[in-house]
């Protein structure tokens, strides 16, 4: 293994295992059964980040084990990030530091996340049902992770990561996309948010909506390619709600406090404490097959 952690995490995060209270799981005696993954930083993460839900207790109180699993996570992002980026070893051993040294923070929030969806949901039972189970935690879980490399501009390895994710649960998250705490996002299949989308604070987000582009602009010079590097998505306040089916497209703002309700085509912008909704629905018709 070339790569070897050296950081605080280690202790951060054994400290923050022992901190741990119900409703998350706090008992060590868990075993669940076994899944496989085609790549290791999945797994590896997940470890790390709860392991009383992922058969991995002996890092709870064992912060020299928390060191070793922290290098090899660290092992596969160094080198993720110097095939895909095209780094030196000492540049990318630096942005991977940097990325473990935050893994704490990103727990704490995940945290919030959990907690989210819990109250969210009246389905929910237990927090690592939600840990386990959810879909939505688990592409938001690689998306904060992915987001950090997008910031350290490894924009190529973060992009492996989230569509990884997306091949697991059926969510497009792009790594640019900057998204607030306690997210929800229920159900989750065919969700996209584009890479200039900002979320913020306690949304929830239900099955195939897209926080997508409107109109794309064309490079200067190429008339088959389109332009980078512009604001495309929209911006989504805090305590926001978007059922099921909804498109809302292009720089737009979506206020505080907003719900939009299923299968809604939202192009403009929406302010503070208001319902959009599709006020005519189609008229069902019903005739006897006897």
């Amino acid at each position: 293994m070339a790569y070897e952690y050296t950081g605080d995490a280690a202790s951060e995060l054994v400290a923050a295992y022992r901190a741990d209270e119900s409703p998350f799981p706090t008992d060590n005696g868990r075993t669940y059964p076994r899944r496989d993954y085609l790549r290791d930083e999945p797994t590896l993460l997940k470890q790390l980040l709860f392991p009383r839900c992922w058969n991995a207790t002996d890092l709870v109180g064992d912060e020299s084990a928390v060191r070793e699993r922290l290098s090899q996570l660290g092992d596969c992002m160094h080198k993720g990030v110097t095939a895909a980026s095209g780094r030196g070893p000492a540049a990318a051993r630096r942005l991977v530091d940097d990325l473990l040294d935050g893994l704490p923070a990103v727990r704490r929030t995940l945290k919030k996340d959990a907690e989210a969806a819990y109250k969210g949901d009246p389905a929910a039972k237990s927090y690592c049902e939600i840990i386990r189970s959810y879909p939505g935690f688990h592409a938001v879980m690689t998306h904060r992770v992915a987001h950090r490399l997008y910031e350290a501009d490894a924009p190529e390895y973060a992009r492996e990561l989230t569509e990884y994710a997306k091949s697991e649960t059926g969510i497009d998250i792009h790594p640019g996309a900057t998204i607030g705490e306690y997210l929800f996002i229920d159900h989750g299949t065919g969700v996209v948010i584009g890479e200039t989308a900002t979320v913020g604070d306690w949304a929830r987000i239900y099955q195939n909506v897209t926080l997508g582009a409107l109109h794309f602009e064309e490079a200067e010079g190429d008339d088959h390619a389109l332009a980078k590097g512009y604001k495309r998505h929209p911006d989504v306040g805090d305590h926001v709600v978007i059922g099921a089916g909804s498109n809302v497209l292009g720089a737009i703002e979506i206020g505080d406090h907003v719900s939009i309700g299923a299968n809604s085509w939202v192009t403009d912008d929406v302010p503070d404490h208001t319902s959009v909704y599709v006020a005519d629905h189609p008229k069902q018709t019903r005739k006897s097959n006897d």
